[in-house]
C-alpha cells in the first residue's frame, strides 16, 4: 500500500501541481570529522572557454608574459587534480575543437616520477550525455550515468584507472610531461556545445608544478585538426594570460544580499572526509529515533546552505585568482567515507531507512526541513553512492545505486535494516561528491513506522 506521502507526490505529478513548500521536522546534525589535507589541483574557471589560454597555472610567475596568470604553489606527495570545463562554438560556422591540455613540470636537480593512483576523463557527447534517468537505479557495473561528472566520479568510487593515462610519469630534471592532451569537440552536435570532466588521484616523489590549458586544435598541412606539441603547449603556458570569459566574480564571505558564490580556479586543500557517525565523542554506536522519527547529517554544506547545522564543509583554498571562488563550494571531488554503527535500543524490532535528500537550500536553525511536492524541475544531483552493510542473513553486501534528484526532493531509501532490539548494524556509505550537482545534501536515518 503506497505511503500517504508517495501518493501526494504522484497525484501532484499527475495533475502538473505547482509545486508546493513541505516543511519537516527533522533535526540536521553537524558531520563529525573533518576533510582531510590532500590539496587539489581544481580548475573550474572559466566553466564555458571561448577564448584560449590559462584555466589554472601554480608555476612561478617569472619569466611569463603574464605574471598574474601564476599562483607559484607547487605540488608534492599526495595530490589530486580536478578539471570541469566546457567548450561552446562562437558563431554556428566556428566548429573547431578545444583541446584541453595539463601538464606537470618537475623544478628539481632530480628524477620526480608521479604514479597515477585512479583518473578518469569523459566528455558530455558521446560519452556520458545527460539523460533523463530515475530518481535511483541499482548500478553495480558502473554502467548507469548521467553527464561527465556523474561517470567519472563513478569510475573513481570503484578505483578505476583510465586507459587514457599511464600507470606512472618519469619527468626529468628540469623538464615537462603532458598528463592530458585531450579535445573537446562541437562539431558533431546540436547544438555545438560540449564538456569534459577529469578527476586524477596522484602520488609523486618530488615536487611538480601543474597547469592547465586551453587551446583551440591546430590544422595540420591538409587542413585538419591534430593534437598540440607539448611544445605548443608549453609557449602558451608562457606567453599567455588566463582564458576567457571569465566567470561572475564571488560575492565576499559574510556581506549580506545575493549571493554569488564563483567558480573555482585554485589549490584547494582536502580530498576526503572519512568521519564515523556516533552519538557523541564518547560512544560507539549511532542510536537509531524513535518510530517515525528521522534524523539528517549535512553533505557539502556551504556558507548561505548550512541547514542549521553552522558548519561550512566548502574545502578552504590554498590559493586562487581574484575573481574565482573563496571557497570550493561543492567539493566536487572530495569523498565523503562514513561508518554508521546503528544501534537500536528499543525492546522491539525495528526497521531503518538510509536515504539521500535534497533539501531548499536554507542556513536556518529551527530543526525544520523544507521539500518540494513535486520536486522543482532543476536536477540538483546525478551521481552513484555505494553502500557497504550485512542483509538479514547476515551476508556482507555491496550496492551501487545511481541517484538523480531535483531540487527539494525527498530521497528513495537505500535500504531498509531490520536491526533486533540492543542490537547493532553497520553500516557503510560512500559519495564522491559530483560535478553538475548543486550543494547541499542530506544523509538522513529514519525508523519506520510498522
Amino acid at each position: 500500500m503506497l505511503s500517504s506521502l508517495l501518493a501526494l507526490l504522484i497525484l501532484a505529478q499527475t495533475n502538473s501541481m505547482p509545486p508546493r513548500e513541505i516543511v519537516k521536522s527533522q533535526p540536521v546534525r553537524p558531520l563529525p570529522g573533518t576533510i582531510d589535507r590532500v590539496p587539489v589541483f581544481n580548475s573550474n574557471s572559466p566553466e564555458l572557454i571561448l577564448q584560449p589560454g590559462i584555466l589554472l597555472s601554480t608555476f612561478p610567475s617569472s619569466g611569463k608574459a603574464h605574471p598574474q596568470a601564476h599562483l607559484n604553489y607547487p605540488l608534492a606527495g599526495r595530490f589530486d587534480i580536478f578539471a570541469h570545463h566546457v567548450a561552446k562554438a562562437p558563431t554556428p560556422e566556428d566548429l573547431q575543437s578545444l583541446y584541453l591540455g595539463i601538464i606537470l613540470h618537475n623544478p628539481t636537480k632530480k628524477l620526480v616520477t608521479v604514479d597515477i593512483l585512479t583518473g578518469a576523463s569523459y566528455l558530455s557527447q558521446p560519452d556520458a550525455p545527460f539523460i533523463r534517468l530515475p530518481p535511483s537505479v541499482k548500478n553495480p557495473l558502473g554502467k548507469v550515468y548521467a553527464g561527465p561528472g556523474s561517470r567519472v566520479m563513478s569510475d573513481l568510487l570503484r578505483q578505476k584507472r583510465s586507459h587514457l593515462f599511464p600507470d606512472r610519469l618519469s619527468i626529468p630534471p628540469g623538464e615537462s610531461r603532458m598528463l592530458l592532451n585531450l579535445p573537446i569537440p562541437v562539431r558533431e552536435f546540436q547544438p555545438p556545445i560540449n564538456g569534459r570532466s577529469t578527476y586524477i588521484r596522484l602520488q609523486s616523489d618530488g615536487k611538480v608544478y601543474a597547469a592547465s590549458l586551453a587551446t583551440f586544435a591546430p590544422l595540420d598541412d591538409n587542413g585538419k585538426e591534430r593534437k598540440p606539441t607539448q611544445r605548443e603547449w608549453e609557449e602558451l603556458l608562457t606567453t599567455s594570460n588566463l582564458a576567457k570569459p571569465r566567470d561572475r566574480a564571488p560575492t565576499a564571505i559574510g556581506q549580506s544580499g545575493n549571493v554569488i558564490y564563483g567558480r573555482v580556479a585554485g589549490v584547494s586543500l582536502g580530498s576526503q572526509w572519512r568521519a564515523n557517525l556516533v552519538d557523541n565523542q564518547t560512544s560507539q554506536v549511532l542510536t537509531v529515533p524513535d518510530r517515525g522519527k528521522a534524523f539528517s547529517y549535512g553533505l557539502s554544506t556551504l556558507y548561505g546552505g548550512r541547514l542549521g547545522t553552522g558548519q561550512i564543509q566548502s574545502a578552504k583554498m590554498l590559493v586562487r585568482y581574484e575573481d574565482t571562488a573563496y571557497q570550493a563550494h561543492g567539493n566536487y571531488g572530495v569523498q565523503y567515507s562514513l561508518s554508521l554503527p546503528l544501534y537500536n535500543p528499543h525492546s522491539e524490532t525495528n526497521r531503518v531507512n538510509l536515504s539521500l535528500e535534497t533539501p531548499i537550500k536554507q542556513d536556518r536553525s529551527d530543526n525544520n526541513l523544507s521539500f518540494l511536492f513535486p520536486p522543482a524541475k532543476q536536477v540538483f544531483f546525478r551521481g552513484t553512492v555505494r553502500i557497504k552493510y550485512s542483509d538479514d542473513r547476515n551476508l556482507p553486501r555491496t550496492e551501487y545505486f545511481h541517484l538523480v534528484q531535483h531540487k527539494g526532493e525527498i530521497g528513495q531509501p537505500l535500504l531498509t535494516l531490520k536491526i533486533p532490539p540492543q542490537r547493532s548494524k553497520l553500516v557503510y556509505f560512500d559519495l564522491i561528491y559530483p560535478p553538475d550537482a548543486t550543494p547541499p545534501q542530506i544523509l538522513t536515518v529514519k525508523t519506520l513506522i510498522d
